[in-house]
Formats: C-alpha cells, structure tokens, sequence
C-alpha cells in the first residue's frame, strides 16, 4: 500500500555547525522538546542508529532501491526508543537508549520521526570513541558533536504498512520467552557462521553450551531462524555488546516457522533485531491482532486505557486492570487497539508494553484490517450459525464451516485457512465465529 500518514512539524529539522535540529510530534505541548543531554556511549550509540537506519533502507525480500530512511524516535521518562520497520516489513528494529546509556533528562513523552539521510548517516558514521555526542530532541535541536555542514529534513511520511506492523510486532511479541543468552566472542562466531548473501532458508537454533547450534527441524526449546541473513545489521555492534539474547514463542517438533527477536545489550544500549516467520512475510500482514480486536468492548476499552497510559517506560497491565475496573485480558485487547494507531508496543527483555506518542486514532483498526471489516459484516447480516462446536458461515453463494479444536482454536473450510492453515491469523469466517462466541459469553454474564 503507497498511502502514507504525514506528521506536520513547525520547521525541518537542520543539521548544521555542529547541532542537527529535529523537530518532534505528539506530547502535552505542541512539538515539545523532550530530551536533552548526551549519550554516553556516543560511537555505540551511532553504530545503533545506523543500523536502525539500514534497516529501514533495506528490503530483504526481492531486494529493491532503498525505501524509507525515517525510524521513529520515542522519548520516555527515563530512555529513547528508536524503530523502524525495514522495507519488506519482515524485520523490525529497535534501538532503546537505556538510563544507563543518557545523561540528561527526559522531559516529555513524545514520538517523532528522524530523517536519517546521507549526509547525516555520514556525520554518524565518523563519531569515534572520544567524540560526545549530545541530543536535544525538540522544536529547536538535536546536537550532536559533528560538523558535517547542514541537513534540511522534510515532512516525513509514515507508511500505512509500518502502523499495521506496530500493531503485529506488539501482539506476537508479547508471547515470547527468553531462549539463550551469548557472551559477546560466542555471538560473534555464531552470527559468522551464517548463510550469507540474500538466503531464504528457515532455519532452528537451539542452546549449545554457551552458544547456539543450528538445525533444520524444529525441536522443544528451539527458536525459528528465518532468512539467517536477515541479522546482518547487528554485525557492527557486536564490538560493544557484552551478550547476544534471543527470543520466541514456544514451539514442538513439527512446528511452523514464527517470529523471532535478537537482541545485543551493551549495558547502556540495547539493538533488536525481530524477524518475521519467513522471508517474505512482511508483519502487516500477519494477522495476530486481530482476536484481540474482535471483541464488542474493545474500542470503549482502548478509549479508557488510552487515558489512563501515562508515560512511564513500561506499561503495567495489572495497574491498568485495576484503574480501568476491567480485567487483564481485556485491557491487552485495549493495548492491540491502541497498537492499530501505532501507540502501544512491546519490550522483550523488559517483558512489558511501551508508549508511544502518535497521532493517529484507534479506531483506524476497522479501516485497515480487511479481515475485521468483513467478519463484522458477516455478524451484522445474520451469517453465521454456530451449533456447539462447529458453526455454519455463509459468505454470498458460498458457504463454509468452521470447527472449534481442543486447545480453542478454529479452523475453516475456506481457501484462505487452507492456504494459510492458521498461521497468519484467523480468517474472516473464523474470526466472525469468534466474535459471536464472544458475545453470547459476555450476554450471559
């Protein structure tokens, strides 16, 4: 999809004698100023933001001239949290700038989108370990120890692909587990054995000693590889990573490929890297987050929960639960509504949900999720008949059945869910069943 969300700034943003002013969205105040101070790892934090940066440049999947350059910038309390989504959206990078990595203060919640164009990825490229490197994130600057002349940021456009993205990566992400852990030498030889070049392979890593073995079968305990090659952008902050952690649902043998998230800790920064179930699945289109939406409260409830979030760096889905007077599920329905607008996201090694400042409304998730739209449409026409464990779906001249497995999932006789076999979300006619199911637990209670 080539449409595209545009924030509106009050000036470009400039790099220029030794300070680059980059201009902010969202906040209590319009275009606030929420950072200033330095990092304290300045040529680790470059290196970071640099691979942020390719990342977003890169399509890993049928590779093409570079796409966007704008990863999102999200200033919180106590860190700066820095994404992009690479041009295929199968890969999602994130670099967090943690307490420890800052020193400065944090004096407004608010996102924004960096332009990191050539002349900047230049000025990046030649901060060295002595240089300092200050950050006044607002309406005025961003400083940064370079001299590199002068860099003019226009609006930046935030493709729709990228908030759909936002809304998958936080659901899926939400279910992973630690897997291992790497010194810094081990993750190095691991990540150098690596298929080079564009590879397409899905392959399984499981803990080896203090490395990690590769397979091509899944096992209890493994966690998916898919397109190994995808990793490059953490090649060039291995030199200051203390450790290597990796993440992901739990599988059996027999699984299908799933996501995964790698990430390197350098004590004050932290690079992931989360990679879609296979090459050419980009995360918009995963499905994930569409159960969580599927249910009659979860619009009121995203409207409740949004003005409770405060700007802490993690969201407490317990505290939240009790404020609201709603239970945790339904507020993790509320977080995968407020995540269809880009608001909401999910940190792995802090097993929690973040905050982001976008300016984009909720209720954008019946617009861009087909699938949710038509299940709707299905309810509101009288088309789904549901006979205890199975149901009956009609959908124009056809008609389709969905069954109810024993772990609660549904399955369907539509050529979609036998394409798919489940594994990017509920159909249409599932999801509808699932509505309904809903809805005649919550009218009995």
């Amino acid at each position: 999809m080539n449409a595209v969300q545009t924030y509106r700034y009050l000036a470009s943003s400039a790099l220029g004698q030794g300070s680059l002013a980059l201009q902010t969205s969202g906040g209590p105040a319009p275009n606030p100023r929420f950072f200033t101070g330095f990092l304290t790892t300045p040529q680790a934090a470059a290196v970071g933001l640099l691979a942020v940066a390719e990342v977003a440049r890169t399509r890993y999947h049928r590779p093409i001239s570079p796409a966007s350059l704008d990863p999102v910038v999200t200033g919180s309390r106590d860190r700066l949290r820095f994404e992009s989504f690479s041009g295929c959206c199968g890969v999602y990078a994130r670099l967090d700038a943690l307490p420890a990595g800052l020193d400065g203060d944090v004096v407004e919640h608010g996102t924004t989108n960096v332009d990191v164009n050539t002349p900047l990825r230049e000025a990046l490229t030649r901060v060295g370990g002595l240089d300092p490197l200050h950050l006044s994130v607002g309406p005025d600057d961003l400083t940064v120890s370079t001299m590199d002349g002068e860099v003019v940021e226009k609006k930046v456009p935030l493709p729709v692909r990228w908030l759909r993205g936002f809304a998958e990566v936080q659901v899926l992400a939400a279910r992973f587990e630690p897997r291992a852990e790497l010194p810094a030498a081990e993750a190095a030889a691991f990540l150098r054995r690596l298929p080079a070049g564009n590879d397409r392979s899905v392959l399984w890593v499981v803990p080896a000693g203090r490395s990690l073995r590769l397979t091509s079968r899944p096992v209890a305990g493994a966690v998916c590889l898919s397109g190994a090659s995808r990793l490059t952008a953490l090649r060039p902050m291995l030199r200051f990573a203390k450790a290597l952690r990796v993440y992901g649902p739990t599988v059996a043998p027999g699984s299908a490929p799933v996501p995964s998230v790698w990430e390197l800790d350098t004590g004050a920064l932290r690079l992931s890297l989360t990679l879609s179930p296979e090459p050419y699945r980009g995360f918009s289109g995963e499905g994930a987050a569409l159960t969580a939406l599927a249910g009659d409260d979860v619009v009121d409830d995203a409207d409740l929960i949004s003005a409770l979030l405060s700007w802490d760096p993690t969201i407490d889905v317990d505290r939240l639960a009790g404020q609201a007077g709603i239970d945790a599920g339904r507020v993790r329905g509320a977080l995968a509504q407020l995540g269809t607008a880009g608001r909401v996201g999910y940190d792995v090694a802090e097993a929690a949900y973040f905050h982001r400042v976008m300016p984009y409304d909720a209720g954008r998730a019946e617009r861009d999720n087909p699938r949710l739209v038509g299940a709707r449409a299905l309810l509101d026409a009288g088309a789904v008949e549901r006979d205890g464990t199975t149901a009956t779906v009609r959908s124009g001249d056809e008609v389709y059945r969905v069954r109810e497995l024993p772990d609660g999932g549904l399955t369907c006789t539509c050529p979609w869910w036998a394409k798919h076999r489940g594994q990017r979300g509920p159909c249409r006619h599932a999801l509808a069943v699932r509505m309904l199911v809903t809805n005649q637990v919550e009218e009995r209670v």
